[in-house]
């Protein structure tokens, strides 16, 4: 073992623990192993700085516009109604299926779910289906479906990308379909049979009504005529008259120690946890106020019309790592947060110290004039499609026809996808179907940052002889029993990797090990690098191995483990499938 493959696999080790520790962004790591690799000199300026100029960087960038001009254009405003015309959960999702087998092989499929939540959530909500059983699914069959093609997912370009810098032909547009076509069959069907038995059955209610998607923290300011004064928290039995429950008593700036048992007075701030309709309910009836960061003015709320709603934290949102008082107020469209919900964790602190992450839901109410601003930023999800404001005219079928000048020129070789891509996404600026300010709010630059910076290790990994080191060291301990064999271990390492760090970083450790692996055996490298372009573009596992995933989470009110019951049997299918087929479409 050189010192440069002991530095090489230092650096690949360190990012493998901060993607999964999530300690950082995965965009500041990325740069991170960027500029650890130029320091080193394992690799050279020229190719530490490759990954920003590369085919698929640009690629994935001007997919994120297509997308975002898709959905302004009002392309696919008709699925909602689709969807609204089924008359069970059962055809329900079969049309969603069938759409998304149609759309998510060539829009990015983090853009597709964050188009679709809001429709399918509705939708859901009209034939009586818990969205619970249907967001899931969604996320899901954006991913079989964003596999099918080349350009389905950043991950399949990225490993195009790195494959053809190690010396592999590449591969063609639609050279992942076959197999694709399989496994998205075999993954609705389960969807449809076992998988749809153990979904959860979380019934959601009207969000006009309670707006219970779920629970969230707000502060509650004790009133001079409020009845909890001279009583103790734990006195007062919040959680067993209401249903709230008090984290944190706040007095003037310090916390109050014990706070269940302090004689509450004039002035406390309550920090509290619940339904929103119970908590409304107590702020109602004990003589309580919002305690909102942005002091919500009695006369505004008369003179103007006042809609309250649930948004979501995009995953490229400005927001993110922001606190509510970091936010600049002209991005939040007159909005007053209300609460905040974040799966998974009950949140401790005030909600202006709280700093968002993918995926937070924000209650929050503001004027109904702006909801059409809201709905068209980039950096949230609106959780409601009701009286969502659709854009008609020539713009929609204009950016239908767009995306497929750019798929079917590219995939009859004329013009790299490259090109043809870049080329739609000026189109589609030029034709309004988005504004030029708004082109740089479509592309999310952590996934360009991810990428650009997670090339060059690749090449180092290559380069150093790292791959090769490590392909003896782990498949080559197995490959006696020949090439199947090494190919089913590489498919689940990439499977498991996947599931606890960036789809992008695993595929990037892995290509490398896959063209060693090829060589090491003697053998075409292509069904190596087909198991892990699958393996690390379908995540299912978990709700932090892929994006979508990290979306539907909050929205359907999920627990960590429904990820685990219904998505670990679908990997253990596609790990089968991929093992069987790879083989027969791209012999050795």
């Amino acid at each position: 073992m050189t010192t440069e493959i002991i530095a090489v696999l230092a650096i690949a080790l360190v990012a493998i623990v901060l993607f999964a520790t999530e300690k950082l962004r995965m965009d500041a790591v990325a740069l991170l192993v960027l500029s650890g690799l130029a320091i080193l000199g394992l690799v050279n300026p020229e190719q530490a700085l490759s990954g920003f100029s590369n085919a698929a960087t640009i690629t994935v960038a001007a997919m994120f516009i297509l997308a975002a001009g898709l959905q302004n254009s009002g392309a696919l405003s008709g699925v909602g109604r689709l969807l609204g015309k089924a008359k069970s959960p059962f055809v329900f999702l079969l049309i969603l299926f069938a759409v998304l087998a149609v759309i998510a092989p060539f829009v990015n499929n983090t853009a597709v779910v964050a188009v679709f939540m809001p429709i399918v959530i509705a939708a859901t909500t009209s034939i009586g289906m818990s969205p619970s059983k249907a967001l899931i699914p969604l996320s899901y069959v954006s991913q079989m479906a964003g596999v099918c093609t080349l350009v389905g997912t950043s991950t399949n370009l990225l490993v195009n990308a790195m494959a053809k810098d190690m010396g592999h032909p590449g591969f063609s547009m639609f050279e992942f379909t076959p197999l694709g076509l399989i496994c998205m069959a075999a993954g609705c069907v389960y969807l449809l049979t076992i998988g749809r038995w153990l979904l959860p059955d979380s019934r959601a209610t009207d969000p006009d009504e309670h707006y219970e998607l779920g629970k969230y923290l707000t502060e509650l300011r004790v009133m001079p005529e409020s009845s909890l004064i001279g009583q103790s928290v734990g006195e007062a039995r919040l959680g067993e008259e209401f249903g709230v429950y008090v984290l944190e008593l706040l007095r003037g700036d310090e916390k109050v120690w014990s706070p269940r048992s302090q004689v509450l007075q004039e002035g406390d701030v309550l920090l509290a946890r619940g339904e929103w309709s119970d908590l409304d309910k107590l702020r109602e009836g004990a003589g309580l106020e919002l305690n909102t960061e942005f002091t919500l003015r009695r006369r505004d709320l008369k003179e103007v019309k006042q809609v309250i709603t649930e948004i979501m934290i995009a995953p490229n949102s400005r927001a993110i790592g922001r606190t509510l008082s970091m936010i600049d107020p002209r991005w939040r469209h007159g909005a007053t947060v209300l609460g905040i919900h974040r799966r998974g964790q009950v949140l401790r602190q005030k909600v202006r110290d709280v700093r968002l992450d993918v995926g937070d839901v924000l209650l929050v109410i503001m004027p109904e004039a702006e909801m059409g601003a809201l709905r068209s930023d980039r950096n949230v999800i609106v959780l409601s499609e009701r009286d969502a404001k659709k854009q008609s005219g020539w713009r929609a079928p204009f950016a239908l026809l767009t995306m497929v000048l750019v798929i079917a020129v590219s995939a009859v070789g004329w013009v790299p996808i490259a090109i043809t891509s870049l080329v739609g996404a000026v189109a589609m600026t030029l034709a309004g179907c988005l504004d030029a300010d708004e082109v740089y709010d479509a592309i999310d630059w952590r996934i360009i940052i991810l990428m650009a910076g997670l090339l060059p290790l690749g090449v180092a990994m290559s380069a150093s002889g790292a791959a090769e080191f490590l392909v003896n060291n782990t498949l080559g301990l197995v490959r006696e029993f020949g090439p199947h064999v090494v190919l089913a271990v590489l498919y689940l390492m990439a499977l498991l990797l996947t599931e606890f760090m960036s789809n992008a970083a695993a595929a990037v450790l892995l290509t490398p090990i896959g063209m060693s692996t090829a060589k090491m055996l003697d053998v075409d490298p292509t069904p190596f690098l087909i198991a892990v372009t699958f393996a690390a573009s379908t995540s299912f596992s978990t709700p932090v191995g892929y994006q979508t995933n990290t979306m539907v989470y909050s929205a359907g009110g999920y627990r960590f483990i429904d990820f685990v019951k219904v998505g670990l049997p679908l990997n253990f299918i596609f790990w089968v499938i991929g093992t069987i087929a790879i083989p027969v479409f791209w012999p050795f």
